[in-house]
């Protein structure tokens, strides 16, 4: 089994694990976790500088989930690296718990606290420009969602990337084209996006989000140029991986899973057995 064929497996156990948490909770955000885990299991299992024995470590690679809703993405991706229990990893957003719907820097392995959207960049780009300063040769990695860019902040936060040259910040856009209320083309069109962000300053490379190849390539060039952000948009499918949540807004914030569960856990079983892998 080659690297890139084993990322994909550890990606669609996290997919398991995703909606086995999800069925325990009854709660949670499937939509834009599903769209984003192979993005993420690329980062953690091939790209990021981090361990989780360290936590702290000066030198780590930062991840920043500005679209902190997708937080079961991450907690998966958080127990499969060793951050957290698959005990604790049973508790999502059950009373008591310390994983929330939203992502809390209480948690181990999480940089930043999120619940208002918009403001992961923002942070990046604070945490990119320290490591300029202080000589540092860490990455700040910025995962955001296609709506979410849709917010002011987001492009004062790219005019900063652009203006102190901070080629240490990757963007990533989960640009699955679905918000909670809809079609991002419907709410508030991003129109041509690359142009954008190409126009903003920063260095922009499309990717399909699902395709693990894809990915690592992808990733592994950055910077894409020197002394500029690079921004990769990641072309995704919300819900990716279950059949009747792909592409409907009903399961960006959750819908009755109880109704579902047997057809979601049919849907999945099959990856049970990639478990060994991490």
């Amino acid at each position: 089994m080659d690297r890139i064929e084993k990322l994909q497996r550890i990606a669609n156990y996290a997919r398991y694990l995703i909606i086995e948490t999800l069925i325990n909770s009854g709660l949670g955000h499937p939509g834009g976790s599903l769209s984003s885990i192979d993005v993420m299991t690329a980062l953690y299992f091939e790209i990021m500088r981090i361990d989780s024995r360290k936590p702290d470590d000066d030198e780590r690679d930062r991840f920043i989930l500005s679209k902190g809703h997708s937080s079961l993405g991450l907690y998966t991706i958080l127990h499969l690296k060793g951050f957290l229990s698959k005990d604790q990893l049973r508790t999502f957003r059950k009373d008591g718990s310390e994983l929330w719907g939203h992502i809390d820097i209480k948690t181990p392995g999480i940089e930043m606290s999120a619940g208002s959207l918009g403001h992961g960049l923002s942070v990046g780009v604070g945490r990119a420009l320290a490591g300029k300063i202080d000589k540092k040769d860490y990455r700040i990695f910025v995962m955001m969602g296609d709506g979410e860019t849709q917010e002011g902040s987001i492009w004062e936060a790219a005019m900063s990337a652009a203006h102190y040259n901070l080629d240490n910040l990757i963007g990533i856009v989960d640009k699955n084209r679905i918000q909670q209320c809809g079609f991002t083309e419907d709410i508030l069109a991003l129109g041509k996006y690359k142009e954008k962000w190409d126009s903003f300053g920063w260095s922009v490379k499309e990717i399909d989000g699902h395709d693990m190849n894809d990915i690592v390539d992808t990733i592994k060039k950055t910077p894409f140029s020197n002394e500029k952000p690079s921004m990769i948009i990641s072309n995704t499918v919300k819900g990716k991986g279950i059949s009747f949540m792909e592409n409907d807004n009903k399961w960006h914030g959750g819908g009755s899973i109880a109704e579902y569960a047997d057809q979601a856990k049919k849907e999945v079983e099959q990856y049970a057995q990639y478990q060994d892998l991490v």
